[in-house]
């Protein structure tokens, strides 16, 4: 499994995240930043547990975001 973490607050809507993994990512049509799918918020910070199969499309989209706001991690199951 790997862990998403994406500080929303700070998102510029640059659209580079849906690049690289469009199945993960949108841009709200509300206030033009970038929706995390499935994730929860934990205090400022949206996070998503997803299957290893997403992580070189996401870590692809933390390298490319210009704010740097997007983390991913691989997290060990039991």
């Amino acid at each position: 499994m790997i862990q998403i973490t994406h500080l929303r607050d700070k998102c510029i809507g640059c659209n580079s995240c849906i690049e690289n993994a469009p199945q993960r990512w949108s841009i709200s049509t509300s206030d033009g930043k970038a929706d995390l799918h499935d994730a929860t918020k934990n205090g400022q910070f949206y996070v998503a547990v997803v299957s290893d199969d997403e992580y070189e499309q996401n870590q692809k989209a933390a390298a490319d975001c210009p704010m740097h706001i997007i983390s991913v991690e691989r997290k060990m199951t039991k």
